[in-house]
């Protein structure tokens, strides 16, 4: 009997066959445990560093996010001493109801759907910034998707629409990578504890392998997961709200570990008003905060963005997000040196 429910079936290549075609060096290999063993230390209290996503809200030109991962690099020189900066390369994009859904869905953005090359060309990317010595993070959207790049990662995270997935839950506790959970889109942070705590313990659940085979997973449970603060109906990042979210994770006996998220929610949607989170974040931290061990920024070559839609994917600005609105080069870099500078020495006492 026909299937009246799909009309057409394509293969995929498997897990395995992309890591052979685009391997990644053992040095590399090792620098990526390390970026990972820094980023837990991070989230544990015991480097003082402040970690940082920054970067694009998702990755749609392979040549822009080039040139925006060499800014990054030059960033990271000059304030490595107090910040840990990691490279936000987005493939996926959930959707309320339509939209481009990423690079991997739609690379040539013209709904030709080409996913096997769109896995070729997120994994070709992120083989390139690795060898730059970028650590680079990304969100984790379909639960096929992370074997293909998993060994390229530094940290993940669950969004605001899969916090409650009992899936998603399974994966991030299968994962030798530190995971962040936000809060849902209506900002109930409940979700995400919950998240938080299913992730530590052991799970047995079925998925593929890296044959593309049918399998039974047994995990043993990630203890490197922590909270992200991304607003909802309201934002989030005051220090009320500070206050209420590690009083939730310490009721739960999790030591209260926050990340903000200076975008979506908590800006309000509106790219610009990311600077007040940051000026809001330094102050808690002036003032003695100890929980926000991490902030996530969206930023880009050029600010703003622009509406994609199949009339005009050929004429695309240079430089610009498709998708959410983000700060430019130079915002993102005084941003930085704001932190850096105002910071110095502060965030080092914290471990005191």
């Amino acid at each position: 009997m026909k299937d009246i429910y799909f009309k057409n079936k394509r293969y995929l290549i498997t897990p395995k066959e992309l890591k052979i075609k685009l391997p990644i060096s053992k040095k590399n290999k090792e620098q990526i445990l390390n970026s990972r063993k820094i980023i837990s230390d991070i989230i544990s209290g015991k480097n003082h560093k402040l970690l940082i996503i920054c970067g694009p809200c998702s990755i749609h030109n392979i040549d822009e996010a080039i040139e925006y991962s060499k800014f990054l690099k030059k960033m990271f020189s000059k304030i490595h001493n107090n910040i840990y900066l990691v490279m936000r390369v987005y493939f996926e994009k959930p959707r309320t109801i339509l939209g481009w859904k990423g690079l991997i869905n739609d690379p040539y953005m013209d709904h030709s759907f080409n996913i096997n090359k769109g896995l070729y060309l997120a994994r070709e990317l992120l083989i390139k910034l690795v060898k730059n010595n970028i650590p680079l993070a990304t969100e984790i959207l379909d639960p096929n998707t992370l074997k293909y790049l998993d060994d390229l990662l530094s940290w993940i995270a669950i969004g605001a629409r899969t916090v409650e997935s009992q899936v998603h839950r399974e994966i991030a506790s299968s994962v030798n990578i530190p995971v962040g959970f936000k809060n849902n889109i209506d900002g109930n942070i409940s979700s995400a504890i919950n998240a938080i705590q299913a992730s530590a313990i052991e799970h047995h659940f079925i998925s593929l392998d890296n044959n593309g085979k049918i399998c039974i997973i047994d995990t043993k449970g990630n203890k490197n997961c922590h909270l992200i603060l991304r607003g909802g109906k309201k934002p989030n990042y005051y220090k009320d709200d500070i206050l209420s979210c590690e009083q939730s994770l310490l009721k739960v006996n999790l030591k209260p570990k926050i990340m903000i998220d200076c975008s979506h929610g908590n800006s309000n949607k509106d790219f610009k008003k990311q600077i007040l989170v940051i000026q809001s974040i330094i102050s808690q931290i002036k003032e003695g905060n100890n929980s926000i061990i991490g902030i996530m920024l969206e930023s880009y070559i050029k600010n703003g963005n622009q509406i994609l839609n199949i009339q005009n994917y050929k004429e695309l600005k240079y430089g610009i997000s498709i998708t959410d609105g983000c700060i430019d080069l130079q915002t993102t870099k005084n941003i930085l040196y704001k932190i850096n500078n105002e910071l110095d020495f502060i965030l080092k006492k914290r471990l005191l």
